[in-house]
């Protein structure tokens, strides 16, 4: 009896966990650039003799690689990547990577996030412009022109998730595993006067938030009831009625 409580817990923790990815996939349904994360479960085996026990495992986050639809704008310093690959931006955090291709210019010139954080080019350097000197275009290399000449080179970069990441500020990621800048890679461009849209899709991310929530209570429920045979279960072997 108290083991079938054990694998109740087990689940309630890997549904607690899905829960919280939902909710957050959900309330960056609009956020421009945002990846959704998903929940693998995997089945753990207790050595609980005479026999063997399965257990849920708490359960392991990854980022949902499906590309948003894109959005077009028209504007000049607005980027939407094409293939895999991300933007690398400086954050107080340090290097992160993000999809979300809203730039700027600074009065210096720098390039640079909504929030105010520099865009960095392939060697990791922030990225400086001229913003009064002619129109800036940037072709699907990510090469940045002025006045027919080249003047930077927006840094792409490929990142390996497997190890894990934290989320910065939404719609950016800090991979455990170093980035490495694209080199030599054909299905990977830059789109100028285009954003990407969170590739969430609300409607279903609601959907599983409701089925998640109704198996949360039936385990909690459960939960409940072998509580109350557990204590039956004492009172009469203790032969206290």
């Amino acid at each position: 009896m108290q083991t079938g409580l054990y694998v109740a817990i087990s689940s309630q923790m890997a549904l607690e966990k899905r829960l919280n990815t939902l909710a957050d996939n959900i309330a960056n349904s609009g956020t421009v650039g945002f990846r959704g994360a998903e929940v693998k479960f995997n089945q753990m085996l207790g050595d609980t003799k005479p026999t063997k026990v399965s257990y849920v495992s708490e359960g392991e986050e990854y980022l949902n690689t499906n590309t948003g639809s894109l959005a077009r704008t028209g504007a000049s310093l607005d980027f939407a990547i094409k293939g895999d690959a991300w933007f690398s931006i400086d954050t107080p955090g340090g290097p992160a990577l993000t999809r979300d291709g809203r730039f700027t210019l600074t009065e210096t010139g720098e390039l640079v996030t909504i929030k105010g954080y520099p865009v960095l080019d392939a060697g990791g350097a922030p990225i400086q412009l001229n913003g009064g000197t002619g129109e800036i275009t940037v072709g699907a290399d990510g090469a940045i022109h002025q006045n027919g000449n080249q003047v930077a080179l927006l840094g792409l970069y490929e990142a390996d998730f497997s190890n894990g990441f934290m989320r910065y500020d939404n719609s950016a990621v800090m991979p455990a595993i170093q980035p490495e800048p694209v080199v030599d890679r054909f299905d990977v461009g830059v789109m100028q006067g285009f954003l990407e849209e969170s590739n969430v899709n609300a409607i279903q991310e609601m959907s599983q938030l409701i089925m998640v929530t109704r198996a949360f209570d039936n385990i909690t429920a459960l939960m409940r009831d072998s509580e109350g045979s557990l204590e039956e279960a004492i009172k009469t072997l203790g032969g206290t009625r």
